[in-house]
Formats: C-alpha cells, structure tokens, sequence
C-alpha cells in the first residue's frame, strides 16, 4: 500500500480581510464606528458610548462636540434590532441635556423616536424611547413635537405595561404634555383617566405620584372630572387618605379632590357615602400642615357653588376651619380664611362664624405675615357686610385698631379689606364714634393716596362712612385728606368716581367744608362730570347740589335764585352773577380788594352787637360769619345803587363812612328793630332788586 498524504488548508480568498480585534480608549474613534456597516461593530460602538454616557453630564457634550448625536439618529431606524435597541437606549439617556434636546429638535427624529413605542418592540426599547419622550417633553417646543406626531396614545398604551420603569416614563411625559389645554382635551377623547386611575394601585409611590399630579392638571376640566366620577376615582382618592403609611401622597389627592369637589354630582356623592365626613375629619385631625392647608383650599374652591355651600354647613364645615385658623402654619391659616370668606356667603355659616371664628380672626390681624392679616380682613369683608351682629362682634374682639394698623400695609388687597370692615362697623353709630376716636381720618390719607383703584374706591368709603359729624369732618380736612378725595373725583373707574362723589356729598354737609371743596375744585370736576352720560352717577349729582345748597352765597351768584329750602344766615353776600367756572372770592380776599365804583357786594348780618369798625391800617383782618365787614379794603360801596333804585337797603349804616370805603353792612339800630325774619326777608328783596339790576364789573349810575 502506498503512504497517504496529509491534505493542506486551501489558503482564504484574496479579498477577504483577516478579521482585527481593537481595544479603543478614545471616545473619538467609537464615534467614528458609528458609521460603519457592519452591524456587530454598530452595536458594540453602541454600547460602549451608552455606558460612557451614563457617567455624568460632561461625557454627553463630550458626544454631542464629537458629532454622535446625528450618525446615531439613524441607526434609530437600522434593521438590526440590536442595533435600534442600543441606540434607543443612548438617546434616552442623552435626551437628559439640553444642548442634545435643542438638536435632536432640529434633526426632526421624532417620528423614528416614537415608532419605538410600537407593541411588537422590546420592553427594553419601550423603556428608554418613554424616557427619551419624557425628558424631551420637558420644553414646551418638545411637547408639541410630540403631540403633532401622535405620541399621546402610544404612551396611553404603555400605562398597561407589564415594566414599572415604562410606566413611569410614560405617566410622566402625560403628565407634562397635559400641561397644555389641546392635549387635555385629546387625552379625554382617549379614555385616559381608567388606566391613569390604575395606577394608584401601583406599589411604586413615585407612579402613583405622577399618576396623582396628572389627575390634578386634567380635573380641572369637567369633562374629566365626570371620567373620573364615573370610574369611582374618590373611592380610589378616599382610600389614599385613609391609609397613614401612603401619607407622602395625601397633598397630591387632597388637590384632585379639591378640583372634583367644584362639581355639585360629584359632592352629593361623596356626601352620601359618608366621604364628606371623612374628609372633614382628616383635615381637622391631621398634624402636617400642607395636608391641612390644601383640605381648606378644596372646601374653597367648592364652596363658591351655593349648593355646595348649602351641603358643608349641613356637615358642619364652619368646625374644621376654625380648628384650621389656630394653626402655627401660616398657610393653613390663609387658606382656612379664604374658606371662610366664601363660606360665609351662606346666611347660616355667617350666623356660625359669629360666635366662633372672629375671634380667632381678628388674632390673625396681629400675624408678622402680610398674607395672613390679608386674608383674614377679607373673611372679615364678607362676614360683616349686612350683618349687624358679625361688626359688632368684630369691635368686641378688640378688632377695631389692628384693622386700622392694617390701613397702612404694602399690601393692597389688605388695605381695601380692612377699609370695608371698617366701613361695615361705621353702619353703627357707637361703632362709628369708637373708629373716630382711633384717629381713622389720619389712616386714610394714605389710602386715599393709592394708585390702586380698588384701594381708592375703599378708602373714599370709608371716608363717606365715618365723616357723619363735624368733628371728624374737620379732623379729615386738617389732615389733608380733602385735597385727594377732591382728586378721585377725576378717575376713570367708575367705582372710584362713585364713592368719592358719595364721600364729597358727605363732607359738604356744613358750609365751611362746602366752601373748602370748592375752593379745591370739587364743584368744578363734579360739574364737567355730570356733563358726561357715562360719566355721571346719581351721587356725582347729589353731591353737586349739596355743595352748592351749602354754599348757598355761591348758589346765589351761579344760578341767580335760591329755593325755598335754602335758608340764608349771618354771612351769607351777593357777589352778582358769576360765569360758570369763574372763582367765587371769599369774604376775606373781597374785603382786601382797593375800593371802586364796581356794584356792591351785599352781605346779610343780623347780630345788633356790630364791633367797632378797625383801623386804616388794619388790612389783613379775618371776617367772621355773623360779623360786620369794617375794614379798609372792604366791599364795593353800594350807597350810590341804593339811591339810583330808590329802594333802601336794610343793611343801610345811618352815616357812610368818611373814609371811602365801600361797605355794604346789614346792621340792626336796635332790638326792636333787629328781627332775624324782617332783616332775612328785607335782604333777600335787597338782594333780588340789586341783583336784577346789574352785574359784576358794571357801573351803575
């Protein structure tokens, strides 16, 4: 037999290259394998740049300089699963900068980015394509991104994964996408809120966190509050706030429940199966304040409907927020005084709030917080007004000087509370003599003052109800409180115009404060206002008339007659007829003027006493009502008229002075003589006939 050969390797093919390992420690290099077409090296750089990403922020701008964001955009949409898989896991981590979040915009890869979420792809690739979603929703740009190319439902569909990490990153990026009203609504048409509502039952507290907080967005609208009512969503809320080991998630449902409580059928529920009681019990009894806190604020917010109202004080609602006002947190005080404030609308918890409340209340005033004493002068506002008893019950809490302490606040809304107690307290005049005596005219200077047409329009309130008397008439005038009521009589608020009109009207209840408002220009911006119809109110009207019926001298020379309520007294003068908006000169500065042949100005006084008349040299004296005017610069003579008229004037002296000067007096020769009602009806004819006779400025011969 012959010897067998051993059979040699046939040598591989020329073109075929010898397989090469390479160990690369440069970032740079594996980002330029991410261009290569073999699919084993893809994958392998795809690895290895993810777990280099996940080692801080500074290796993804590292990434993002070496320009691997955009070779690795498209290998989102390779055929190798193993490949879009790797992929879909670094963008999900890188999707976290926002340098790559801004360019990942622009490169438009949200339709490669979404298509991940399909059923038949990996749970791994649901996983980081939810998380890349998540992270690029953060910026309003992303949410729209992702809601143009129909991302919403798919998420929806990922609630019910098996994985919690997708639940996660789906409920999540629901949750920032519903921040915007199209997609709340889109999310409603989607029948989200079932499977949203599952994930209560999860054992993660952060799912059920995010699950809570997108409850809280979309319960703003009806629409979802009847899904929810309908899918026994307080059940799930209630049970949440029974079980003490879930209280990290208690502020969350108590804020859905607050949105779900605004609606009557969802109350009447909760009502009837006893949760109402519950909920009333665990706000008054829980220890955490944020808990306390946003239980009043979802009594509050249902409180505005009347019904709703009706039904808490059927629970006896008023209980738990006064326990809530003796809080060491001054948020749960805010909030327990702004449920107040609206539950007093109702007659029955006003009548409550009586005996409990104010008190606690009026302590509140006393706070170091400006938001509290803000919010407890509104539940204040609202108890008091047209409730007798409540005002009352205010100023026996001692609440009558802290409420003027809070007149000047830096805060507006503060200030406009505590003047509408105020203003409700002054209805009663024991109450109203107590706020005068607290010096309230020198409080409301500032108010008066304000920029705030809300301010204003409280501030010109209260002075209309506290300026009953004169005393406080004069207190407000020395205090320089005329001069900006006269001003808000400009303001283009319609309110503002209104009670400072009323306030005026008030003020001009005595001759010198008439004549002071008008030597301000009162009569003058009350007139142009009048003239415009939809400027004018009926106060602006009443007020006109009151200044000139109490200045009734300036009535006489505006309109040349007086009505038969208007009754004429010591110092009442006819100046003659004046044109409408020319000044009406004072006694005093008429008295100043040089003598001339100008017709007289005729003065009425009835007094017999008649002081001796002063000096050349005395110019300056001041003329007093009830008085004779005797100075040298003096009214214009009025001898020379008398005689042309041939009626002689009863305040005719028996000699004219030799001096020249030009007085008109009304002087009684004797008791007999001096009657009031013969001097009044002798000068009103006097008055009449001079007055018809000539004007001011004409000579008369």
């Amino acid at each position: 037999m012959g010897k067998k050969i051993k059979k040699e390797a046939e040598p591989p093919p020329k073109d075929v290259f010898d397989p090469l390992t390479i160990e690369s420690k440069k970032a740079a290099t594996v980002v330029l394998m991410l261009n290569s077409p073999e699919e084993e090296i893809l994958a392998k750089a795809c690895e290895a740049i993810y777990r280099f990403a996940l080692k801080g922020e500074e290796n993804k701008a590292t990434l993002l300089e070496l320009g691997a964001v955009e070779p690795l955009t498209k290998l989102l949409t390779h055929e190798d699963k193993i490949v879009r898989r790797n992929a879909t896991m670094i963008f999900g981590i890188l999707a976290s900068n926002n340098d790559v979040k801004k360019l990942l915009r622009e490169l438009d890869v949200m339709n490669s980015i979404i298509a991940q979420l399909a059923p038949e792809e990996e749970v791994v690739i649901h996983e980081f394509a939810s998380l890349c979603l998540a992270n690029m929703s953060a910026e309003y740009t992303g949410k729209v991104q992702i809601f143009e190319h129909g991302g919403l439902e798919p998420l929806i569909r990922l609630l019910a994964s098996p994985d919690p990490d997708v639940k996660k990153n789906s409920i999540e990026c629901i949750y920032n996408l519903v921040q915007d009203f199209q997609c709340r609504a889109t999310l409603q048409e989607l029948n989200a809120v079932p499977p949203i509502l599952d994930l209560l039952k999860s054992e993660y507290p952060i799912i059920q966190l995010l699950a809570l907080k997108t409850l809280g967005v979309i319960t703003n609208d009806k629409e979802a509050r009847a899904m929810l009512r309908d899918n026994q969503g307080m059940d799930h809320l209630l049970k949440i706030l029974e079980t003490k080991e879930l209280n990290d998630l208690h502020i969350e449902a108590l804020s859905v429940i607050a949105n779900c409580l605004e609606d009557m059928d969802t109350l009447v529920l909760i009502q009837q199966t006893g949760g109402l009681k519950k909920l009333l019990s665990f706000a008054e009894n829980s220890t955490i304040p944020d808990i306390q806190k946003n239980a009043a604020k979802a009594i509050t917010k249902a409180a505005y409907d009347p019904e709703n109202r009706k039904l808490f004080h059927e629970q006896e609602v008023e209980k738990c927020l006064v326990a809530l006002l003796g809080s060491e947190n001054d948020g749960t005080k805010i909030a327990a005084s702004q449920a107040i404030s609206v539950m007093c609308e109702n007659s029955g918890s006003k009548e409550f709030f009586n005996n409990q409340g104010i008190p606690q209340l009026i302590q509140s005033l006393r706070s170091d917080s400006e938001e509290v004493r803000e919010a407890a002068a509104l539940a204040l506002a609202n108890l008091t007004t047209c409730n007798t008893a409540n005002a009352n019950a205010a100023a026996e809490a001692d609440g009558i000087d802290p409420l003027i302490n809070i007149l000047s606040s830096k805060r507006d809304g503060a200030i406009s509370n505590a003047a509408t107690v105020l203003a409700n307290m002054a209805m009663q005049e024991p109450l109203r003599v107590s706020i005068q005596n607290h010096n309230v005219m020198h409080a409301l200077i500032s108010p008066l003052h304000s920029a705030n047409t809300i301010v204003q329009s409280k501030a010109a309130l209260m002075v209309a109800a506290t300026a009953c008397d004169v005393e406080a008439r004069t207190e407000l005038r020395n205090s320089g409180g005329l001069e900006p009521l006269v001003e808000l009589l400009r303001s283009k608020n319609a309110e503002v115009r209104r009670h400072a009109s009323w306030a005026v009207m008030v003020c001009a209840n005595d001759e010198l404060m008439a004549v002071e408002l008008c030597r301000l220009g009162a009569l003058d911006i009350l007139e142009e206002v009048n003239l415009s119809v939809s400027r004018k109110n009926k106060f602006s009207e009443a007020a006109y008339n009151k200044l000139l019926n109490n200045y009734l001298s300036l009535k006489y020379s505006l309109t040349g007659y007086l009505s038969s309520s208007n009754i004429i007294s010591d110092g009442f003068y006819d100046y003659g007829q004046i044109n409408p908006g020319t000044k009406l000169l004072p006694l005093k500065d008429l008295c100043l003027q040089e003598p001339s042949d100008l017709r007289a100005v005729l003065l009425v006084n009835s007094k017999s006493d008649v002081s001796p008349p002063p000096s050349m040299e005395d110019k300056s004296s001041d003329i007093g009502y009830g008085r004779s005017i005797s100075s040298s610069s003096s009214l214009r003579r009025a001898s020379k008229e008398k005689t042309n008229t041939g009626f002689g004037s009863p305040t005719e002296d028996k000699s004219e002075p030799t001096s020249g000067r030009n007085t008109a007096l009304s002087k009684s020769t004797t008791k007999e003589k001096g009657s009031r009602r013969w001097l009044i009806k002798l000068a009103l004819a006097a008055l009449w006939f001079v007055g018809s006779m000539a004007e001011p400025g004409m000579k008369l011969s």
